[in-house]
């Protein structure tokens, strides 16, 4: 098992008075004897932190109760036998919600191991994309799915229909909420047949905002990197180098143009993911504007580097789609995360070995895209964000957690701090640096692309559902432990 060798001891058990002294155990003994699978506390109080929301700040201690959290004030007194939890010195913030993750099939993190990286990091709701195969229907995908969550999760889990056939998929959406308690799709406009389906894809969105789903959308378009990629192949220039040439910003903005295009035509809400440019994010920007539906997802690489990593010999670490940009394009997203014109920061995390992230075969047409982020994301826009002033405590919260459950019809079960919503709860340490380490990684590829790197800020404690599941550099629940959640229709953040 995975230990952080140099997380600190800042979180302790303490006995409620009517505990009775034989069944006094060491902080530690007592936080493995609470959250061995099936015997969580009924009862939890966490005592002395402060509650941090998208709304704001403020001193409170928090009671849950089979999983729910019952009561928030000051000065609150544990029952008995419940477990309190000194938070002194700690925020008490949501648990993360990543709505962009893939998981399963030849990479290299499941639902378990997906779900270790994710609550170390201070993430208790996670997603994949279930795309049918063979003549299946978008439901049986998601039961395909459904399956594998039940025997490996530990994270709970929403997951997004893959749109890959929409003349078919168009009349599903009437009935996939309904039979499946998903409320998303996804499609990619960079398809090569995406062009030639162009009607269906704007019938399938229709259906779905008629239905209350969410459409989200991959933003590149096919024709302009297809010649980008011509014009470098004729020019000898294939290898990773090029890359960021090979998916120009252009063919971002122009499909970013279209999709809003498509939304305006139908009424429909979507989802722009990893925007990764500032003319794109400015397309969106006055499509909110004009009253809208557009919502705006980011990614942590973009926020990190820029695309003068393809200029070192280990470029092949960051290849991702769309790729890296310049400086102008990464402060654009900064200051739409600040301003909140930048919703969600979602992952997009796909989990390679560092081997095969190096492979020396790659070209711009044929590579491995996508890093694996869950578990540093939250602690990297701490410490790049709050710690450096460029947003708020509140803003970290909701790009992080309250945004994504508003938007995925999840909130306010998840996403935030108050009663009756799950006791999805992080204890996080705003003062506490640390450097990252390959070695202390739960994610399957061993590796972290921001290994080295000091950050400041981390969570100390993980609950799901009342569940202490991450404590003192330990995963402390077992797969299956997760549940997929059924959700709403989707809120505006």
């Amino acid at each position: 098992m995975t230990r952080l060798l140099d997380c600190p001891a800042r979180v302790r058990a303490v006995p409620s008075p009517g505990m009775a002294l034989p069944t006094l155990l060491s902080a530690g003994l007592l936080a493995a004897a609470s959250v061995a699978p099936g015997l969580a506390a009924q009862e939890i109080l966490v005592s002395g932190g402060t509650v941090v929301t998208s709304e704001g700040r403020f001193a409170a201690d928090v009671r849950v109760r089979d999983g729910t959290i019952v009561e928030i004030g000051t000065g609150l007194a544990a029952g008995a036998g419940a477990r309190t939890i000194d938070a002194t010195g700690l925020l008490v913030m949501p648990g993360g919600v990543d709505p962009h993750v893939h998981l399963g099939g030849s990479r290299r993190d499941d639902y378990r191991t997906g779900s270790q990286a994710a609550l170390a990091g201070g993430i208790t709701t996670i997603s994949n994309f279930a795309f049918p195969a063979g003549g299946r229907t978008l439901a049986q995908a998601i039961e395909r799915e459904a399956a594998l969550i039940r025997e490996q999760a530990i994270a709970d889990v929403i997951l997004h229909a893959g749109i890959n056939d929409p003349a078919t998929q168009e009349g599903q959406m009437t009935t996939l909420a309904a039979e499946t308690g998903q409320t998303s799709t996804k499609i990619f406009m960079v398809r090569t047949v995406f062009d030639a389906e162009v009607p269906d894809y704007m019938a399938t969105m229709d259906a779905a905002g008629g239905a209350g789903i969410m459409t989200m959308v991959h933003c590149e378009d096919g024709p302009i990197l297809a010649r980008a990629v011509a014009e470098l192949t004729a020019a000898g220039r294939t290898s990773l180098e090029y890359f960021p040439d090979s998916r120009p910003v252009v063919g971002e903005v122009v499909a970013t143009q279209r999709a809003v295009a498509m939304a305006e035509a139908t009424g429909a809400p979507i989802y722009a993911v990893h925007v990764s440019s500032e003319g794109a994010l400015r397309v969106l920007q006055d499509a909110r504007e004009r009253g809208l539906s557009v919502f705006v997802e980011t990614r942590p690489i973009y926020l990190h580097f820029t695309r003068e990593r393809f200029e070192g010999p280990d470029r092949g670490l960051y290849v991702g789609q769309p790729p890296l940009r310049g400086q102008r394009d990464q402060d654009a997203l900064w200051a739409g995360i600040a301003s909140g014109s930048v919703h969600v920061l979602g992952t997009d995390h796909v989990a390679y070995l560092r081997e095969e992230k190096m492979d020396p075969s790659q070209t711009i047409s044929r590579h491995r895209a996508g890093l694996n982020n869950l578990q540093v994301v939250r602690p990297m826009l701490w410490s790049e964000g709050v710690v450096q002033g460029r947003i708020s405590e509140e803003r970290f919260v909701a790009v992080t957690s309250t945004n994504a459950a508003k938007l995925f019809g999840l909130y306010p079960r998840k996403g935030t701090v108050a009663v009756g919503s799950d006791a999805d709860i992080v204890l996080w340490d705003p003062g506490e640096t640390r450097t990252i380490r390959d070695e202390d990684m739960f994610s399957g590829t061993g590796f972290s692309v921001y290994s080295g790197w000091e950050v400041t800020g981390w969570p100390v404690m993980t609950l799901r559902r009342g569940e202490v599941v991450y404590e003192g550099g330990e995963i402390l629940a077992g797969a299956g432990s997760g549940e997929l959640l059924r959700r709403g229709r989707w809120q505006a953040p």
